[in-house]
């Protein structure tokens, strides 16, 4: 069996068995024993031709392709419908209800908003959708996913990009976001924090800024303050996540860091810094139970940006994630750089929102050429037609 030929039956297989599954002692969902897995298909493949040299580098370079998945913050009511015509994408949404104990669907897609907005929730529904956005891909144009050489996912999206690669099971990874967001909306709770976009400038002083911003909070009476850089998103751009009087702080003092533009994000906690540190014990114990295996494509980790080697480094480091910042333009960096007039990978952006390819486009002008999304909200009849 051909490398492609086996990456060709990947959704067929993954959402036809992620319908049905039991519940196992450690409470979270697996698929019924004997299940074959697709990274086991992927691996025989690749096994059988690893004395090839010739396995990656018989395509070229823009017949390959690379998939993005968003994170947090991307979500929107009615992000699911423009799937729900494809093969299996019910079925999906179905498995993940039984995961979750509620109907994701149902709230994806009439949500309220406001119920969608939380943690606990927008987690998996991105997750879910971004998935179910790969079924549509995989449906529209299979030699995507055939030819696809690396992915990488913002935050909760390198979960969803673990479970493309074949790194772990879909139920699985589901039950690990389920936890991840539970802990992270409890962590939130427990302190007024928020996360702060920020459009800088190259003599934009960020690391002042936040030092000045903690000082600002302990004259508040605010013990052991946190104001720190969370993300990454393209140069000069950066998150800044922490106690809400030090993003206040920030906003009103924009000017004298040399911050071009400054804007509170809607979300409910100080993701991405050591506020977070309550929910890293209970994700580290679920994926102590969760089989990771060697992703079968590049998947690259938001901690460093570089791509993963070992699944022992997918466990540790998706925990140590939830305290660290997320290094995207870093990532972007790594996936895409290669020698003067080499073409580059056609991209694709899979789950709501089109927030990473407009940080692509900042990252590298000529990769985001390339670009294209994979629409969640309404069927793309254009892409349709073209098929």
């Amino acid at each position: 069996m051909s490398v492609r030929v086996a990456r060709a039956a990947w959704a067929a297989w993954a959402w036809g068995r992620g319908a049905s599954f039991r519940r196992s002692a450690s409470n979270f969902p697996l698929p019924p024993t004997g299940a074959v897995e697709v990274a086991e298909l992927l691996r025989d493949a690749t096994t059988a031709e690893e004395g090839s040299q010739q396995v990656a580098a018989r395509w070229l370079p823009n017949q390959c392709s690379v998939l993005l998945f968003p994170g947090q913050g991307s979500q929107v009511v009615g992000m699911g419908r423009g799937l729900l015509r494809y093969p299996r994408v019910r079925e999906l949404y179905a498995a993940a209800s039984r995961v979750l104990g509620y109907d994701l669907l149902e709230l994806s897609l009439h949500g309220p908003q406001e119920a969608l907005d939380r943690t606990v929730h927008c987690q998996p529904a991105v997750f879910v959708a971004s998935l179910a956005a790969v079924e549509k891909l995989n449906h529209l144009q299979p030699t995507v996913i055939e030819n696809c050489v690396a992915a990488a996912g913002f935050s909760v999206g390198e979960f969803a990009a673990l479970v493309f690669a074949g790194a772990m099971e879909f139920c699985e990874g589901l039950y690990a976001v389920k936890v991840r967001a539970e802990a992270m909306q409890e962590a939130s709770e427990a302190v007024p924090s928020g996360m702060l976009s920020v459009l800088g400038q190259p003599q934009s002083r960020f690391t002042v800024a936040c030092a000045e911003a903690q000082e600002h909070c302990r004259t508040l009476g605010i013990e052991d303050p946190v104001c720190e850089l969370s993300s990454y998103l393209f140069p000069d751009c950066r998150v800044i996540s922490g106690h809400l009087q030090a993003l206040q702080f920030l906003q009103k003092n924009s000017s004298k860091y040399h911050f071009r533009r400054t804007k509170l994000l809607p979300v409910s906690g100080g993701f991405h810094t050591r506020l977070m540190q309550p929910a890293v014990e209970p994700l580290a114990q679920v994926l102590k139970e969760i089989d990771v295996k060697k992703p079968l494509v590049s998947v690259h980790s938001n901690v460093n940006g570089n791509r993963y080697m070992h699944p022992k480094h997918i466990q540790k480091l998706l925990v140590q994630q939830v305290v660290s910042p997320v290094k995207w333009e870093q990532t972007m960096h790594t996936i895409y750089q290669r020698k003067r007039g080499t073409e580059f990978p056609r991209t694709f952006e899979v789950g709501p929102g089109k927030q990473l390819g407009t940080i692509l486009k900042s990252c590298n002008l000529q990769a985001w050429k390339s670009y294209s999304h994979i629409e969640v909200l309404e069927a793309d009849e254009d892409l349709d037609q073209n098929q």
